[in-house]
């Protein structure tokens, strides 16, 4: 029935049936990327995967999850490197290791401490051949600290699965390491708490990490001694839940944290609220680019401060809201917007990657990689976004591609310009108002409420002849189905993941330029990229 519904609206649009706003000023588009960006790293489109669920998404050697593995491939035809692959989080700080266990992994789930992850976890040797099914990818892997630095049994997983864990990245596979996760929520959170507050500060877990880091090297120079050279050895840290928390990351690194300096890239987290906070809406929190900009802005302070340090800054960890999201806000079309602002807003202020986290049963994943009793398998709306914003930057290895924000007017809305070695290319428009269809739209038919869309006009260099169109569509903010890219569908059941044209879209849109002007009409809840020649 979705697929239906969308139908109609697309047909709507292409007969100029919807609301139409009067035409904004012109927004002026450089010829040159002043104010953008730096140039974006390949692989900036990336993501995290939780540690206890990282077998349900890779799979194993005797059966690789090739659905994952399309929707990465997807991503790396448009950016030229497949996403990079972070596997960690809260039960990273869980896990223990049995030598004995024939599973990957054994997760036991405490529904007083959380029902969306297990909190007491045992991984198996086969765990690690989850490593061997993907190509092409590269991982990180997240070491136990929360246990590590002070129980016996962690340590000992700790000396374990090291080598283990080498032998496994090794060929090109590893990204870098890591080691903890959240560790300025050690002491706080009612989920975890494995520190005293009045005894865990930052030289103390400064010095923690640095013995847990050294114990970790010395085990891998005599199973991986190639792997623990200055160019093949290293970590994303701290890895702090943001920069509020009890550990503060500009203190961390005074105290030195990076005193091996190996320390690879700076890695902080950020969620833009909390699944059950109050007052958490798509339109006010999520589909809001004033509240994207607010919420990277504390990350941006604490990137500048550490700039002194030459490391790269990252988003090794991050999504809509945490706590695994809130249905009916995190996997819908609207949050595939918001993934999209966010993003690029991200890419805008050379934050150089960001990792979207994923779980199985997680409200905001962009996939589901199993069917379980609570999910089914298949792609979900966020990825959608993630596709988008791969296309707007375009191919990362070929190209030097930065990206400049072109200030709108209001909060629910935004743009953004993509210049490939110098040369405008694209221009992304994000129109975050709140259409809902199922209360105004196509799903009240007969009478269904028109939707509007709003009208933008891009002042560009004279030289420019035409544009073409391509739209990241949906029913509207609340649909979880019925979602294209350009008229492509990447749904598990058509062809498991991989790029489907869906003849019932209209697609090819092209404009011509006018003296240096273009308007495009953006319908409420949707999005637009314009490929400018």
């Amino acid at each position: 029935m979705a697929r239906n519904l969308f139908t109609l609206v697309s047909v709507g649009f292409a007969l100029g049936i919807r609301a139409q706003s009067q035409a904004s000023s012109p927004i002026l588009v450089s010829r040159t990327p002043a104010g953008a960006s730096n140039p974006i790293p390949e692989a900036f489109v990336s993501y995290s995967i939780e540690f206890a669920f990282f077998p349900d998404f890779a799979g194993n050697i005797s059966s690789p999850n090739t659905f994952s593995d399309n929707l990465l491939n997807n991503i790396g035809s448009l950016t030229g490197t497949k996403p990079y692959i972070r596997v960690g989080g809260n039960t990273q700080d869980y896990a223990l290791y049995n030598a004995s266990l024939q599973e990957a992994i054994n997760g036991i789930y405490n529904l007083a401490r959380s029902a969306d992850q297990p909190t007491t976890v045992y991984i198996g040797p086969s765990f690690f051949e989850s490593y061997q099914t993907w190509p092409g990818t590269k991982f990180s892997h997240g070491f136990n600290l929360g246990l590590g630095g002070n129980n016996s049994a962690g340590w000992e997983t700790l000396l374990e699965t090291a080598p283990l864990a080498c032998k496994a990245l090794s060929g090109g596979k590893l990204l870098w390491w890591e080691y903890g996760n959240e560790p300025d929520d050690y002491s706080g959170s009612s989920e975890w708490g494995v520190r005293q507050a009045s005894s865990w500060n930052e030289p103390t877990y400064v010095a923690q990490w640095l013995n847990g880091t050294r114990a970790i090297k010395s085990q891998m120079a005599k199973a991986c001694p190639e792997m623990v050279s200055k160019a093949t050895y290293g970590y994303l840290s701290p890895s702090f839940a943001g920069v509020k928390g009890h550990l503060k990351p500009i203190t961390t690194f005074a105290d030195g944290l990076d005193a091996d300096d190996d320390i690879k890239l700076i890695s902080i987290h950020n969620y833009i609220g909390g699944a059950t906070k109050p007052g958490i809406t798509l339109q006010g929190t999520l589909m809001n680019h004033t509240s994207n900009v607010h919420s990277a802005s504390p990350i941006l302070a604490v990137r500048d401060n550490l700039t002194y340090t030459g490391i790269p800054f990252i988003l090794g960890e991050m999504n809509s809201l945490y706590n695994q999201g809130a249905p009916g806000l995190s996997n819908t079309f609207g949050a595939a917007l918001w993934g999209v602002d966010f993003n690029l807003w991200c890419a805008s202020q050379d934050i150089k990657r960001t990792h979207m986290h994923q779980g199985t049963d997680y409200r905001y994943a962009s996939w589901q990689p199993i069917s379980t009793n609570k999910t089914t398998k298949g792609t979900k709306a966020p990825y959608y976004g993630n596709i988008a914003v791969a296309a707007m930057l375009g191919d990362l290895t070929r190209n030097s591609v930065q990206v400049v924000n072109l200030p709108l007017e209001n909060d629910e809305e935004s743009a953004y310009a993509a210049y490939n070695d110098g040369t405008l290319r694209r221009i992304a428009v994000i129109n975050m108002r709140e259409y809902n269809y199922t209360v105004n739209g196509t799903s009240s038919i007969p009478n269904p409420v028109p939707r509007p869309s709003q009208a933008y006009t891009f002042q560009v260099p004279s030289d420019y002849s035409r544009v073409t169109l391509r739209r990241l569509a949906a029913n509207g903010s609340d649909a979880i189905t019925g979602i294209t890219w350009d008229g492509w569908s990447y749904n598990w059941e058509l062809q498991q993941g991989k790029p489907v044209r869906l003849h019932n879209i209209t697609v090819g849109e092209t404009m011509r330029v006018k003296r240096g002007s273009v308007t495009v009409e953006v319908p409420d809840s949707s999005a637009v990229i314009l490929d400018l020649a």
